[in-house]
């Protein structure tokens, strides 16, 4: 749940961050694709670190 929440979140700010840069339709997407992968692996990580101290 908690990956899910981190690429959402991550998509929504790189699409944020690009659009007030002045990027277009690409770059937004670039963005919000590049942010989603990164938070999604820090969610995993987090995830994974819960599941171990349980």
């Amino acid at each position: 749940m908690i990956v899910i929440a981190a690429l959402i979140f991550g998509a929504l700010l790189g699409y944020r961050r690009a659009a007030t840069r002045g990027g277009n339709g690409f770059d937004r997407t670039q963005y919000a694709v590049v942010h989603a992968i990164a938070l999604g692996l820090v969610g995993l990580i987090i995830t994974l670190v819960i599941d171990r101290m349980v």
